[in-house]
């Protein structure tokens, strides 16, 4: 019996591992070299498309200032927590301490992660505090990075919130001055692209592709001071005679510069919880209402341009009741006979009505029309409502009389003040602007200066003791205007019981260098425009005079210190 072969030598394991590690590697080698050789422009582009990223870099919005270079609007930097869930779906250990971070529910975050889980970009916070939003980003969270913005911040706060306005989350304008100067404001972002690693935080900035520029500063003409004195007048008044809202503007007649423009109720935007539409509406540009006897200035200067009349032009009021029709038009009381000057004293309804049907509609109408009614003020602001001013053969005799003491025809509080800077800037119509200008525009005269000099000397009567006006008289200062009481057309009829009052006004009577426009809307206690809106004009108009340093119309011979006390700044 033979003995069985002896077996064949085998290859220590230790080599046939190391053979099959070579045989991979070598593999893996040329699988490298074929790719690179034939796939390596697409393998480059897939690459980028998972590491490269395009980030905008916000432009810097140009401040809002007032005439004296006080901020109105401000921008301050901040942070925008972002999040790629495309990196961060797969990191389901670290959704709950991001939650947590965020104060959220995590299923809150589950549930946004998840509908946008084919996105590479998802906000979930914006205008963070930068170092909180730091701390957040330092926990090493994948796919969590920040993006740099600006937030915007409003120093006067609601004194001036429907003025200045207010940008949207993208920092964008929305109302106000913001919206209307937007282009000037916001510039032009930045790009820049950024390589992230796989945790979706970036490594380092491939190139930047624009540099941001900043937006524009926009020197407003809001005097910051007059407008505070302003809001403190108007809101002193509204919640002592418990009216519903009111609006202030102050214009320089030489220039149509606005120094203030004020409406209450308002709004802080720095504080979004606190927008409501009916605070956030700029009254004095938006709102219409019809002007009642602050309008009859204007019906007067027609007739004194006719011809047919003088100041001291006699008018039959008859016992203080005069029918048109099926109307009846009422004084306040039995005037008699009386001129002109008198008849805006006394604020007459009859007289006022008998000097406009005694004129053609046509002529009435093309002068109220060349005071700037019907028409917007030539700011663009936002909303501005253009008035309503009927054409001339749409008005029935009723019409034509009752539009002589201002009903059937509206107006705004911007409107008015314009109409009232003409007969200040000596019968010339200015556009209205909210930006500081360095000299006046181009005006277009409207009447003579001969004209609007006898109208502010008849309105001058309006605030003296016997007028209706005389609680809008200011110390050592001539001052002319006119007050006005509608009553507000509510449900189909005229209401008794609801009134807008009403007082405009130039001072120096001699030389207007202001124009101040008062209205409060549904005053509960005392309603006359002499009453509740006279008195805000006179402190505002005050301020204004002492802030800017004019001198008085006449010194007294002998000043007790009673009066010297009575021309302090306003507590």
């Amino acid at each position: 019996m033979k003995a069985p072969p002896p077996p064949a030598p085998s290859l220590p394991r230790w080599l046939v591992v190391i053979g099959v590690f070579a045989l991979a590697m070598a593999g893996l080698f040329l699988r490298a070299a074929w790719l690179d050789g034939t796939d390596r422009r697409f393998l480059l582009r897939q690459a980028l498309d998972r590491s490269l990223r395009i980030l905008t870099l916000p432009a810097h919005r140009g401040l809002i200032v007032d005439r004296n270079g006080q901020p109105l609007a401000v921008s301050a930097p901040v942070d925008d927590l972002c999040l790629d869930p495309r990196v961060f779906i797969h990191e389901t250990a670290d959704w709950p301490r991001l939650a947590d971070l965020l104060g959220w529910p995590e299923s809150r975050l589950a549930r946004r992660v998840g509908f946008a889980r084919h996105l590479y970009f998802l906000y979930l916070r914006r205008d963070m505090d930068p170092f909180k939003a730091e701390s957040i980003l330092n926990q090493g969270i994948p796919g969590v990075f920040l993006v740099p913005a600006d937030k915007r911040f409003y120093p006067a706060g609601a004194i001036a919130g429907q003025l200045v306005g207010y940008t949207n989350i993208d920092d964008h304008g929305a109302g106000g001055l913001e919206l209307e100067f937007n282009r000037w404001l916001e510039g032009h972002d930045g790009r820049m692209e950024v390589i992230q690693n796989g945790r979706g935080q970036t490594v380092s900035v491939a190139r930047v592709m624009r540099r941001p520029e900043p937006g524009h500063r926009l020197r407003t003409s809001i005097d910051l001071r007059l407008q505070y004195l302003a809001y403190r007048a108007l809101r002193k008044e509204i919640r002592r005679e418990q009216a519903k809202s009111g609006s202030v503007v102050v214009v320089n007649p030489q220039t149509g510069e606005i120094l203030a423009m004020v409406s209450l109720p308002s709004f802080n935007p720095n504080n979004r919880a606190d927008y409501r539409p009916d605070r956030m509406r700029a009254r004095a540009a938006t709102d219409m209402f019809e002007p009642g006897s602050s309008f009859k200035p204007f019906t007067i200067s027609a007739a004194l341009a006719s011809g047919r009349y003088e100041p001291w032009s006699l008018i039959n009021t008859g016992h203080g009741v005069f029918r048109v029709g099926n109307y009846t038009i009422r004084d306040d009381a039995d005037w008699g006979t009386i001129d002109l000057t008198t008849l805006l004293e006394k604020s007459s309804n009859v007289g006022a009505a008998k000097i406009a049907l005694s004129l053609p509609r046509h002529f009435l109408w093309q002068a109220y029309r060349d005071f700037g009614f019907g028409q917007t003020t030539g700011t663009g602001f936002p909303g501005e409502a253009p008035g309503i001013l009927h054409r001339w053969f749409e008005w029935p005799p009723a019409a034509h009389a009752a539009i002589a003491y201002g009903y059937g025809v509206s107006v705004t509080a911007l409107q008015l003040a314009r109409a009232y800077s003409i007969l200040a800037d000596g019968g010339v119509r200015r556009p209205l602007t909210f930006l500081d200008l360095k000299r006046a525009p181009e005006g277009h005269r409207v009447i003579t200066a001969r004209l609007a000099r006898t109208l502010r000397t008849m309105l001058e009567t309006v605030v003296s003791p016997a007028g209706t006006g005389f609680l809008a008289q200011i110390p050592y200062y001539r001052v002319a205007g006119k007050t006005g009481t509608a009553r507000l057309f509510i449900h189909g009829h005229y209401s008794h019981r609801v009134y807008n009052s009403v007082f405009a006004g130039m001072a120096p009577a001699g030389h207007p260098r202001f124009v101040v426009v008062v209205i409060v809307k549904h005053a509960l206690k005392a309603y006359f425009g002499g009453l509740v809106a006279a008195p805000v004009f006179a402190q505002v108009m005050q301020s204004a005079l002492r802030l800017y340093g004019v001198p008085p119309s006449h010194w007294p011979k002998r000043t007790p210190p009673i009066l010297l006390r009575s021309v302090a700044p306003v507590s």
